[in-house]
């Protein structure tokens, strides 16, 4: 998991995000946050240049920031803070995310296709046209996400979360639903299509929906 690092300034919450020496290697220096950073734009392009430069990635925080048109295929993140970040026009197929944090970011017409992730938390976030498919994600947290016609089609999400989330125009088709948990979800026009929809939770009676049903929110 990622280490956690409270901001320099005092009372603040925050995460500091990450910093690097000259030669552009992670140190354990501590640091502000997003907010309080005295020079952001160097330290932000410094995150962005380590993304870039690396290929596993481990222990990085890139808290609140904006990544968009990056291309993150290929590479792993292991223990990364990614809290209240956007993410726009991002190209991430086979990226892995181990006990990564996302909460709280947003996605908008991102691709994840034939990602492989585990142990992440995507709490509370927000996708937009968003590509899961093909992908692993294995005991994920999505509660309380908002999904607006994304797709999670052809994926395995064994024992993942989706309590109090939200899923409008969204497919997840052909997906293993084992022990997945959609407690208190609204779903509007959901497909679970091919999906092993009685291996699923859908209530706390342990309900589910009629295998191939397209979901529209309302019980089984």
């Amino acid at each position: 998991m990622f280490t956690e690092n409270p901001c320099l300034v005092r009372h603040c919450r925050n995460n500091a995000l990450s910093t690097f020496d000259e030669n552009g290697n992670l140190t354990e220096e501590k640091s502000y946050c997003l907010d309080h950073i005295p020079d952001p734009g160097k330290l932000k392009q410094d995150i962005y240049n380590y993304i870039k430069n690396n290929n596993k990635i481990i222990g990085l925080c890139a808290s609140g920031l904006i990544f968009q048109d990056i291309d993150f295929s290929n590479k792993e993140f292991y223990g990364c803070n990614f809290h209240r970040c956007t993410f726009t026009n991002i190209h991430a197929e086979n990226v892995l995310t181990h006990m990564c944090i996302f909460d709280f970011a947003v996605f908008n017409d991102c691709s994840f296709i034939k990602s492989n992730s585990m142990f992440t938390s995507f709490s509370g976030s927000t996708f937009f046209h968003t590509l899961f498919t093909s992908s692993d994600m294995i005991q994920d947290n999505f509660n309380g996400i908002k999904a607006y016609q994304s797709s999670f089609d052809d994926s395995d999400l064994f024992n993942s979360r989706f309590i109090m989330a939200s899923l409008v125009d969204t497919s997840m088709q052909n997906c293993n639903l084992k022990h997945t948990l959609f407690y208190d979800s609204v779903r509007t026009n959901v497909s679970f299509k091919m999906s092993n929809t009685r291996e699923a939770l859908f209530d706390r009676k342990g309900s589910a929906l009629q295998k191939g049903e397209k979901d529209t929110g309302g019980e089984a």
